[in-house]
């Protein structure tokens, strides 16, 4: 499923992207781009519209993998 949202935090391992419901979506760095990247800022800003999408849903640890890989 793919889906729009908001980059509204970065780190060295990922961005976290608000998807419009209560928790926000984690992009592992290693699912940004296809080629190497050392951090996450070479691909994404903060409040850059993105359109990602769900790898996975842990619901009993409420947490959203996500992709911007094609």
């Amino acid at each position: 499923m793919e889906l729009p949202g908001v980059v509204n935090n970065i780190t060295a391992f990922g961005a976290f992207v608000d998807l419009g419901i209560h928790h926000s979506g984690l992009i592992h760095i290693s699912h940004m781009s296809d080629r190497f990247i050392s951090h996450p800022s070479e691909i994404v800003k903060l409040g850059q519209h993105v359109t990602v999408e769900v790898l996975d849903v842990d619901l009993t640890r409420q947490r959203i993998s996500l992709s911007l890989k094609k």
